[in-house]
């Protein structure tokens, strides 16, 4: 009897649990009787000769979401608030923040199952974007409502991913005074110094603009929110092809069984008031970093 089963036997005799093997991840290379070495995060292994390409996505087959709705933005710009807003809508069901192109999925390379996954047109992203979409979807129809709404800021990073998952998806570019957006930052994660906030939310607001100047969306300001939330939520149900609902802007229903915190959304006091909160002032000229003040021009807040 091996080892193993001999540990098993007397772990099952005793607590009534099993040691159970586990999978080696997909390798790229086999060193000896060492095994496996895994791939670098985020590698694919090369694809074998004279397999199909991967199928371009057909949302009729592939996509059991209808026109999706991303909400493209930076960290510390106010995306709780409007996702709590959006929330409130008969319709739209905005879920906390989801992460999902952090969802990957693999294949062994050069095994029948990849063979015949590839056959069938399905890569690894095509097999990411059925998962996403199933994951989404199945939020969707817990919730009984009509569209769903992401608002994970990591998705500006990956708006070609999304966009190309979703062909039909809809997005909505929220946009704050980066001066405000970098004070936020710094204040919520205080070793992070003012520079570093800054040139972080930066790299935020370049890929948003590299969206937008690509797929398109509704544009809006989270100072214009605060200050005539009635106004901007009926702009974004117009583009949404939706009647404007007055209860969007007392969102406190949809706080109930709300999941927030870290890596979720925002939980501060003026979230969870159920109302829209006035804005802090903006930051004086002399506090805005130089590497933010190109874009506070390009978005008309100098």
């Amino acid at each position: 009897m091996s080892m193993l089963r001999k540990l098993n036997s007397k772990l099952a005799e005793t607590t009534g649990y099993q040691i159970r093997r586990v999978p080696t991840p997909p390798s790229a290379t086999t060193v000896g009787s060492l095994g496996a070495v895994p791939s670098p995060r985020g590698s694919r292994p090369a694809r074998p000769d004279a397999v199909p390409e991967p199928t371009t996505v057909d949302p009729a087959v592939d996509r059991l979401l209808d026109r999706p709705v991303f909400i493209l933005t930076s960290v510390r710009s106010g995306s709780t608030l409007l996702r709590m807003m959006l929330g409130a809508h008969s319709r739209l069901h905005a879920a906390h923040e989801l992460h999902l192109t952090g969802i990957e999925v693999y294949f062994k390379s050069g095994t029948p199952t990849e063979r015949s996954l590839r056959t069938l047109g399905l890569g690894h992203e095509e097999l990411e974007g059925l998962l996403w979409d199933r994951a989404l979807h199945r939020e969707l129809v817990k919730s009984g409502k009509q569209f769903i709404v992401e608002k994970t800021p990591g998705n500006a990073f990956q708006w070609q991913r999304i966009a190309e998952t979703w062909p039909d998806a809809r997005f909505v570019f929220l946009r704050r005074h980066p001066g405000a957006v970098a004070r936020s930052w710094h204040e919520a994660v205080p070793d992070r110094t003012r520079e570093e906030a800054a040139e972080r939310v930066l790299k935020y607001m370049e890929s948003m603009e590299e969206a937008h100047a690509e797929v398109g969306g509704h544009i809006l300001r989270y100072e214009d929110l605060t200050a005539d939330p009635a106004t901007e939520l009926g702009g974004i149900c117009d583009y949404l092809g939706l009647p404007y609902e007055p209860g969007m802007l007392d969102y406190g229903s949809s706080l109930e069984g709300a999941v927030l915190g870290g890596g979720f959304g925002d939980w501060n006091e003026k979230i969870r008031s159920g109302r829209v909160q006035p804005d802090r002032p903006a930051p004086e000229l002399e506090e805005i970093s130089e590497v933010l003040r190109p874009m506070c021009r390009a978005w008309g807040y100098l």
